[in-house]
Order: C-alpha cells, then structure tokens, then sequence
C-alpha cells in the first residue's frame, strides 16, 4: 500500500527479554546476545527445564491480559514521548495486535488487552477511534498496514500502532511442547518462546512538519497477504502468501534492491522454506536475499510484537549510523495465514524510483 500521503515514523518504543527499552534491546541483538534461558519451573517432554526468553522486570506468576499489559505500557509511552513533549492534546488512535486465540490466551484476549492498556494510556494522551485484532506474528506489522491506510484516509492525525505477546503462560508452554514446536536438544526445529512489546508513532510528513515532530522512518509502502498452506498441516508451502506480500510491496515501491531484511524465523523449516520460495517469486528485488537477519535467536519468538519491534532496529541503526542502507524489508507470517510486509526508508532521502534518482524529502 503507497501512493498519496508520505507516512513517517515519528516514535518508537520497545520492550524485550534484553532490554527494556528500544536502544538497549537493539544494541543487545547487533551484539548477538542471548536472553534464551530455562524456565524457572516448566519441564518439557524430554524432562528438561523449557527453554525460553522471558522479561525479567515482570513476576513470573502474573498471568493473563494483565502480565500482556504490563510488558506494553513502557514501550507504548516512549513511543509517544515525542508527542507528549510537544502537543498532548492531540488526539492518537491506537491500533494493537496481540497473538492469535490459543491455549492460555483465549477468545477475547486482545479485546482485553486493548481495553485496560487504553485505560492507562489514557492518563497521558487522548485516544480516539483504532481498535485490536489477535493477529498473530504478522499482528504487529499489520497493525501497522492499517495505520497507515487510516492517516493516507485522512481518518487519523497520528496512529499508535503495536503489538505484544507473552508465550509465557503455563497452557500456551504445554500446547507448543505437545505440538513439537519447542526448541530442545532433543527438537532443534522448535522455537524458543518468548514476550515483548513493540509500538510506533505513525503520521503524515505534513503532520509531522506542523506539530514539530522528527522524522525517524518513511514508512515508504506495506502490504498484506494470506497462505493457503499454512504451517501445522499437511500441504506444502512453496511461499504463495509471503511472495504476493513481496510482489505487492514491491510494486508500489522505488526500484532500488533491498539493502537490509529482518524477518521472523525462529528455527521451524516451515518458515525457512517459505522465504525461500517468496524471494524466487521475486527476483531481482534483494541486493543479497540470503544476508537476512532473525532477531528471534537473540530475545526468542515473540509473536505479534515481531514487526513494531522490527522498526525500531531500524530506528536505531538509522540513528546510529551503522545501517546497511536507505531500504529495509521487514516481514513476518503468522500461524493463521496472514502474511505482511513492510518497507523502510531513510528519512531525508527516498529510495530512487526509476530515472529520475534519490528524491529529497522536505523536512
């Protein structure tokens, strides 16, 4: 989805099993650490402690829509810090993801989840219209899609768009360990589950001017997909969904290759394969399509908060001067088919789109 409105991101907030913040958890992934560690008490069908990232500022015990909203409420606040400096009053819409219905977070969940971080939201900013979904890992980026498609309508001033997910409770543990998807000795193709929380400030380049807010991002287009043959069951995924995500994204983007892809693949061949045959559907489109990187190995799966957590990586290199280049691909795919895109640029300059070059973006 492009065309009209130049959207960029003006906050970001995020908070993992290795920092609690977006540059600690950043600068924790670009060093290739570890938060993967075993469960203080949950065993696996092997009788080994589970393996798993977990955010060690939260009780262990606290369960629920509560413990959800416990990890999103700093990340959702510094992504609006920007905002709450300069114009408070200005009203946000709030788009949140968490995981999709399953063992331990129930039908409802996201409902809930949205309503009580709403309510504590609402002490600082006002929230008007937006709404949650239980989309799963491409939950957070959708949440993104529709944000944008909300300020390009001219529906929002500035969109709150996130995700978060805990796989940490006890039922959700024991449903991935009776499906195989655990990551033990004794099952290398399983993930490591983990919790986190992504957010970010979305508005046009026009609002962005008037409210005197700083470009980090253009968000340059973003798309979404669905996958017939979906992972957990008998089909054979040959990347149908993940490459028509592609395929769109690229179409309504410059024609530059891609210099940075971060994408959720946590260990499961399912996922791997897919990738594979998405980027043979599109050729041409990645400057090197096998330099991809998985920040699930650092701070474990964390579900819908993947794709907002993805764009403050960027974010962070963006500001730091170490990234790769002017275009990042972010994706992810969810159990329930859902596939979603998104493309990055640099703030300043866009990405060429034919003969006419690098076009300047007017801050």
């Amino acid at each position: 989805m492009a065309g009209g409105a130049v959207i960029v991101v003006v906050g970001v907030g995020a908070r993992t099993p290795l920092g609690f913040d977006a540059s600690s958890s950043a600068a924790a992934v670009r060093a290739r650490l570890s938060a993967i560690q075993d469960h203080p008490f949950m065993v696996d069908r092997f009788g080994e402690l589970m393996k798993v990232t977990r955010d060690t500022g939260i009780d262990v015990t606290l369960n629920g829509p509560d413990r959800a909203v416990e990890i999103a409420i700093s990340p959702a606040l510094d992504a609006l810090r920007p905002l709450l400096a300069s114009t408070p009053s200005t009203e946000v819409s709030l788009i949140l993801s968490t995981g999709e219905p399953r063992p331990g977070q129930p039908q409802g969940f996201a409902a809930e989840v949205n309503s009580k971080l709403r309510r504590r939201l609402s002490q600082h900013v006002i929230l008007e219209g937006g709404g949650s979904t239980a989309g799963g890992h491409a939950g957070g980026l959708l949440a993104i899609y529709h944000g944008c498609k909300l300020l390009r309508e001219g529906k929002a001033k500035l969109c709150l768009a996130g995700g978060v997910d805990t796989y940490l409770e006890p039922e959700t543990l024991e449903w991935l360990d009776e499906n195989g998807q655990l990551h033990s000795e004794g099952n290398i193709y399983g993930f490591c589950p983990g919790e986190a929380a992504g957010f970010c400030l979305l508005t046009t380049l026009a609002t962005a001017r008037a409210l005197g807010l700083q470009p980090l991002l253009e968000v340059v287009a973003t798309s979404a997909a669905g996958e017939e043959n979906k992972i957990k069951t008998e089909t054979v995924v040959l990347g149908e969904g993940l490459g028509a995500a592609f395929r769109t994204l690229f179409e309504d983007a410059p024609t530059d290759p891609v210099d940075r892809i971060i994408c959720d693949m946590n260990g499961e061949r399912y996922r791997g394969n897919e990738y594979g045959f998405a980027v043979i559907r599109n050729p041409g489109r990645f400057r090197d399509a096998a330099d991809f990187e998985t920040p699930a190995d650092c701070w474990g799966d964390v579900g819908a908060a993947s794709g907002p957590l993805y764009v403050s990586l960027v974010t962070e290199a963006q500001a730091r001067n170490y990234q790769k280049g002017p275009l990042s691909l972010i994706w992810a795919s969810s159990e329930n088919g859902s596939r979603a895109a998104a493309l990055l640029g640099s703030p300043g300059v866009r990405p060429s789109s034919g003969a006419d070059g690098p076009r300047p973006i007017a801050r």
